[in-house]
C-alpha cells in the first residue's frame, strides 16, 4: 500500500509539472485562437486551408511557422482553424508546423545547441509539417473512395456551411474591440469546453508516464548512433515535452554524447507527438487519421535524424562533442498563475451559461 501511495504521488507531482509547464502556452493559444476568430474571416480559412489540397497543407505550414505557440498552445488554435472550416490535411501541417519553426524554438536552439542545428531543426520541422499533411489527405481521400460518405442534405443557395458562422447572416460591421471580444468569447467558451477535459486527461496521462519511466533505464542504450534515435523516438512520442522545454532536455543529452539526429529525433517528434496532446488531436483529426499523423512523423523524424549525422560528418563536426553546454529554468509564479486560471476558465465553460437576450 505505502508503494502505491508513493507511485499515485509521484505520478500527481509530474501532473502537476507537465500542467505548470504547459498552461501558460495554453492561455496563449487561447488567445491566438481569439485573435484567429476575431479577425480571420471564415470564407478565409475555407478558401486557403478548406479542403485537402497541396496548396492548403503549404500554406498551414507557412501560416504556422511565425506563431510562437507550443506543442498545446497550438491545439485550441488548430481546433479553431477546424470550426472555420479548415481541412484535415492543413490542420496536420499547421500542429506541427507552428510549435516546431516557431521564432522562441529558433531562439532557443541557437542558445542551447548549435548553428547547424539551428538551422536544421526547423527546416526538418516545416518539412514534416508538409509531408504529415500530405499523408493525412491522402488517407482522407482513399478512406473517402473506400467507404463513400451519404450525400449530405442539399441546403438552400446561400445557406451558411460553417457552424462557427451560422446565426450570423447579415451581421453589422463591428468595431475592432467588438470583433476581438467576440473572438475571445468564442476562445474562452465553445473552444475551451471542446479541448480542456481532453487536455487535462492528456496531462494526467502524460504525467503518468514521466513518472514511470527512468532517466537510467534510458542512458544505457545512447552509445549506438540508430539504437539511440530509436530509444529517443520511443521516448519522445508519448512523452510531454513542449518545443521549448525540449530544448534543454535534447541539450543535456548531447551532453552525455547522444548524436545531433538523436537529439533531432526528440525535437521533432516530443513537441509533435505527446500523450498530452494526442487525446484531443484525435478528436480533431479522427482515429484513423491521427493514427497517419503520428506515423509520417516518426518516419519522417527518423530520416532527418540520419540526414543530420550524414551533415555533421560531412562538414567534419563531431557528432558525440558538438555542444558545450546546457541550461534549464524552473517554473515560476507566472506558470502557477496560468495553471489557476487555466483550470478556472475550463471548470467554468462547463458551468450553465446565462442565456443571452437577442434583441431583433
Amino acid at each position: 500500500m505505502p508503494e502505491f501511495i508513493s507511485i499515485v504521488t509521484r505520478i500527481f507531482e509530474a501532473s502537476w509539472a507537465v500542467l505548470l509547464d504547459a498552461s501558460p502556452f495554453m492561455l496563449v493559444g487561447f488567445f491566438v485562437a481569439g485573435l484567429l476568430k476575431a479577425f480571420m474571416p471564415d470564407d478565409f480559412v475555407a478558401s486557403h486551408l478548406g479542403g485537402n489540397g497541396l496548396m492548403s497543407i503549404l500554406k498551414a505550414s507557412a501560416i504556422g511557422i511565425p506563431i510562437p505557440l507550443c506543442s498545446c498552445g497550438v491545439l485550441p488554435a488548430a481546433a479553431g482553424l477546424k470550426k472555420q472550416g479548415a481541412g484535415k490535411g492543413a490542420i496536420a501541417s499547421f500542429l506541427i508546423s507552428t510549435p516546431e519553426t516557431g521564432v522562441d524554438s529558433i531562439a532557443i536552439s541557437w542558445a542551447l545547441l548549435d548553428p547547424v542545428m539551428t538551422v536544421a531543426r526547423p527546416v526538418a520541422g516545416f518539412l514534416t509539417a508538409v509531408a504529415a499533411g500530405i499523408a493525412v489527405s491522402f488517407s482522407e481521400k482513399f478512406a473517402a473512395k473506400e467507404l463513400p460518405e451519404a450525400p449530405a442534405a442539399v441546403k438552400p443557395e446561400g445557406a451558411c456551411s460553417s457552424s462557427c458562422c451560422c446565426g450570423h447572416k447579415t451581421p453589422a460591421k463591428q468595431g475592432v474591440m467588438d470583433r476581438l471580444k467576440a473572438g475571445l468569447d468564442f476562445a474562452f467558451g465553445d473552444l475551451l469546453k471542446d479541448v480542456g477535459a481532453w487536455f487535462f486527461f492528456g496531462v494526467l496521462l502524460a504525467g503518468g508516464i514521466s513518472a514511470l519511466i527512468s532517466p537510467e533505464t534510458i542512458d544505457r542504450y545512447l552509445s549506438n548512433e540508430f539504437l539511440s534515435m530509436a530509444m529517443m523516438l520511443a521516448i519522445s512520442v508519448p512523452l510531454y515535452v513542449c518545443a521549448t522545454a525540449s530544448t534543454p532536455i535534447a541539450a543535456a543529452f548531447a551532453l552525455k554524447g547522444i548524436s545531433p539526429g538523436a537529439a533531432l529525433v526528440f525535437l521533432i517528434a516530443g513537441p509533435a507527438t505527446n500523450a498530452a496532446s494526442l487525446a484531443v488531436i484525435a478528436r480533431l483529426l479522427g482515429r484513423r487519421a491521427t493514427a497517419v499523423y503520428l506515423t509520417a512523423i516518426i518516419i519522417m523524424s527518423f530520416v532527418a535524424g540520419m540526414l543530420v549525422n550524414s551533415l555533421y560528418g560531412f562538414l567534419g563536426l563531431d557528432i558525440r562533442h558538438w555542444i558545450a553546454h546546457s541550461t534549464h529554468e524552473e517554473a515560476g509564479p507566472i506558470a502557477i498563475a496560468s495553471t489557476i486560471l487555466l483550470a478556472a476558465l475550463v471548470l467554468k465553460s462547463y458551468l450553465p451559461q446565462p442565456q443571452k437576450s437577442h434583441k431583433h
